[in-house]
């Protein structure tokens, strides 16, 4: 059998790039759209549609899709990643501004930590990794403190709302463990799109079930609404989506996740400039720490593999 060929950088960083910054995005596009479209609703068009284009598209690029087994795997991790990761998102929005609830799922690189089990040694006992884990939670809390008006109490209203982002935050991390750990015989491509194609199916099955398909007035949703729709189909699910997956493939599930520390900023900046929210000096300290974790977190990979380089240099002498 032939060595897996290592992905080349450019194509790394693309996919870095897209889940940084388009990602930190889409916070604030899943506000527009929920304003006016109801949630389930919202989850089913937006995945459904986006899976049903990739999946259109690996089929023209002659890929495998039939694949019982990754097919099982994608319902799952799709369940948990999309269903109740971003199904969370869509429901927190309703009562928490975007930057905000960016903020408060930064926490996902945590949870990484404490369940992705077979990279337990390489996490815990790497120096970067952890001193980059702790710098975005430190900058992160000086963001939330901010957020919170300087506080430190939660929003009227808003305890359950953090709740379900909570469970969301767990779902997301242990689909995304499943997904890397079931599914790396097939393309990523192949993955992603049975994954948001399930999740659409049961957001949509959802909305049935409150009735909210039924009684939504669709002729007074507004067009920047579903102009948010399309932004979040094509950047957030479609290209976003599916390089949050390539790099599940290629790189440590700890690393991949440094993008929840870089997803508030763009967040917080969209809110400033769109939204006219004001950024104090706090925040931009907390932006800055942030970034260092980010470089902390990446510094570690290169460390890594240098050292797995010597050791197997040595071993071949």
């Amino acid at each position: 059998m032939s060595p897996k060929k290592e992905p080349s950088v450019l194509m790394v960083w693309l996919a870095y790039a897209a889940v940084y910054i388009i990602w930190g995005s889409t916070y604030f596009f899943i506000e527009m759209a929920v304003k006016h479209i109801a949630p389930m609703i919202l989850g089913g068009v937006r995945f459904f549609i986006a899976g049903t284009l990739m999946l259109l598209w690996v089929v023209s690029q002659k890929e495998k899709i039939w694949n019982l087994k990754a097919i099982f795997a994608s319902v799952v991790s799709g369940f948990l990643m999309l269903f109740l990761g971003n199904g969370s998102v869509i429901l927190a929005e309703q009562h928490l501004v975007s930057s905000f609830v960016a903020i408060f799922v930064a926490s996902s690189p945590i949870w990484f930590l404490v369940f992705d089990r077979p990279n337990w040694n390489e996490n815990f006992k790497n120096k970067f990794i952890i001193s980059g884990v702790i710098m975005g939670i430190v900058g992160v809390l000086f963001l939330f403190y901010e957020k919170l008006g300087g506080s430190g109490k939660t929003p009227s209203g808003t305890l359950w709302a953090l709740f379900i982002l909570i469970i969301g935050n767990i779902g997301w991390t242990m689909g995304s463990l499943y997904s890397k750990y079931t599914s790396n015989k097939v393309a990523a491509s192949v993955i992603s799109a049975w994954q948001m194609i399930s999740a659409g199916l049961i957001f949509l099955v959802v909305s049935m079930i409150d009735k909210t398909i039924f009684t939504m007035q669709w002729q007074q949703v507004p067009l920047e609404s579903w102009l948010a729709v399309g932004y979040l189909i094509i950047f957030g699910s479609i290209i976003g989506y599916s390089a949050y997956v390539f790099l599940l493939s290629v790189r440590n599930a700890t690393q991949v996740s440094s993008y929840a520390y870089v997803n508030p900023v763009v967040a917080v900046i969209l809110g400033v400039f769109i939204n006219k929210e004001h950024l104090t000096f706090w925040q931009l300290i907390g932006l800055v720490i942030i970034l260092c974790s980010v470089f902390f977190i990446n510094k570690a990979r290169r460390v890594n593999k240098k050292y797995a380089g010597e050791v197997k240099k040595s071993e071949e002498q």
